[in-house]
């Protein structure tokens, strides 16, 4: 009986972990270089994996991503997806880091990533162009606070 009560319990944590892994899990969110978008702590969104799983191409500028940290493999990220490859980005349009003169290529298989608060964000302005194989999954939703329920959808409609 309790065999039998441990296999289900070890079974019901495998699949919550390969759900977690490979589909999509709540995640919480904390720092400052999102903001607005996010709240500096206390929030939880919804991490999609399956369609970074599914194509690994289809992220598009405009897009919130999750990734591993380029200089901290060990921390996830979440960054916006500024430039694709192929594209010819500003390496710093505030000035802050870099001359705003200053642009580059994004090579193949690599995205541009910023954070919404560019003064408080280390993003592809300090560590360059990020290597698609580090994207974990794409922001669907935040589910926490309920005041603050969001669905959130790519707000590019037009690059200039």
């Amino acid at each position: 009986m309790a065999g039998g009560i441990a296999l289900k319990l070890v079974s019901f944590a495998c699949a919550v972990h390969l759900f977690a892994e490979y589909i999509g899990t709540p995640s919480n969110m904390s720092g400052v270089s999102m903001l607005p978008t996010f709240a500096g702590s206390g929030e939880i969104v919804i991490e999609d994996r399956l369609s970074i799983r599914l194509s690994p191409t289809g992220v598009a500028r405009g897009d919130l991503v999750t990734l591993r940290s380029p200089i901290e493999p060990s921390r996830i990220i979440c960054k916006r997806v500024i430039g694709l490859p192929g594209d010819i980005i500003c390496v710093d349009p505030t000035g802050l880091k870099a001359p705003s003169t200053e642009h580059v290529i994004v090579p193949e298989g690599h995205i541009w990533i910023s954070g919404d608060n560019a003064a408080c964000s280390r993003d592809s302005r300090d560590y360059g162009p990020v290597s698609m194989s580090l994207l974990r999954g794409k922001i669907r939703a935040r589910i926490w606070p309920p005041s603050e329920f969001t669905i959130f959808r790519n707000p590019t409609t037009y690059i200039d």
